[in-house]
């Protein structure tokens, strides 16, 4: 480009040194900001970048003065993005099992092009993504996406749904029929998407995983279900399941020592209708769809907590006891080698 467009440029090129190229801890001189826009074939003199400088603050670029030995260093204070909140979206990025090796390194490249080139040093330094197990292709990216629209546009989606065999291959479920739902919402749990929709011929609230779907595709069709999804608390459900493993929600109320009141909490949410027992013991009432992996929760707290109430899941717990020790008995005899 030649020397005269360019000088046309000068403010968004001296923009994108002070975003790039300083932060808090990091300043330019005058003379070294005149250097960096010489890279661009682009002439300063001193008195014009003070009127530039000046102009870029109008417009709200917070450029900071600091005297620093005999020179003034100018940097970019403040930023849309803070380094903090840099770091926890990569770590998002790199969590998030349903975003392939690739597109999370391309996604945490454009994060780090918020910060610095000082801070995408930190932020690069955090990527440990290779031995995390990921998605193995990009399709659930762009199927979000997909249903994010179909939302929006009050749509019915049809898709495939597959499933896992032991010789690591995929089969569709229900013979290759396609499933057609009423989509409401997405739920982000246990590093997995799940598609929150509404199933008219069962006629009632189900999710799906969005990674399990294939040939996703938006009907021409509108949605339904509206009333059912109305009464349906989203947040409540999520809160409710274990691995997103459905079931009928449960009140259930659980036992515990006193020092794992806070176990509950951090797992159910501080509006837990939580009472006092005795002066070592509290019970706590919870809604919960009860699966083998909720009973699993409990069972990994260990001793200090356990299902109180109703019996029917009491029995449940007890029965899935009593699997377990026919799964690990070898021989008719227990694990110790005891009969």
């Amino acid at each position: 480009m030649p020397q005269s467009d360019n000088q046309r440029l000068k403010l968004l090129y001296l923009a994108k040194i002070f975003t790039e190229q300083t932060d808090d801890a990091h300043g330019l001189s005058l003379k070294q900001i005149a250097a960096e826009l010489g890279r661009y074939d682009i002439t300063a003199d001193r008195k014009t970048l003070y009127s530039d400088i000046e102009n870029l603050r109008r417009f709200g670029m917070d450029i900071i003065t600091e005297q620093k030995g005999r020179d003034l260093l100018y940097h970019l204070a403040d930023r849309e993005f803070e380094l903090p909140e840099l770091k926890l979206l990569v770590d998002s990025v790199q969590s998030a099992k349903f975003l392939t090796v690739r597109k999370s390194n391309e996604l945490i490249r454009k994060i780090e092009s918020l910060g610095s080139r000082y801070d995408a040093q930190y932020l690069q330094r955090q990527v440990w993504i290779s031995d995390r197990v990921k998605s193995m292709n990009e399709r659930v990216y762009y199927s979000v996406d997909r249903l994010h629209d179909a939302i929006n546009l009050k749509k019915q989606v049809r898709f495939h749904y597959y499933r896992w065999n032991v010789r690591k291959e995929t089969e569709l479920r229900k013979g290759g029929a396609w499933y057609v739902v009423s989509p409401w919402g997405l739920v982000w749990d246990n590093e997995n998407y799940y598609l929150v929709a509404y199933d008219s011929e069962d006629e009632r609230i189900k999710h799906y995983r969005v990674d399990k779907m294939l040939d996703l595709r938006i009907t021409d069709d509108d949605r339904v279900g509206g009333r059912q999804y109305r009464e349906f608390n989203l947040p409540k459900y999520s809160k409710s399941l274990f691995g997103m493993f459905g079931g009928e929600p449960v009140t259930v109320t659980l036992e515990g020592r006193n020092d794992l009141v806070g176990v509950v909490i951090d797992r159910f949410g501080k509006d837990t209708h939580i009472r006092k027992k005795d002066d070592e013991h509290f019970l706590a009432e919870i809604q919960v769809t009860v699966s083998r992996q909720f009973l699993g929760w409990v069972f990994a707290i260990g001793e200090g907590l356990k299902i109180a109430a109703p019996e029917s899941v009491v029995g449940q717990m007890r029965e899935e006891v009593r699997r377990l020790q026919r799964e690990y008995a070898e021989n008719g005899k227990n694990a110790d080698g005891t009969e």
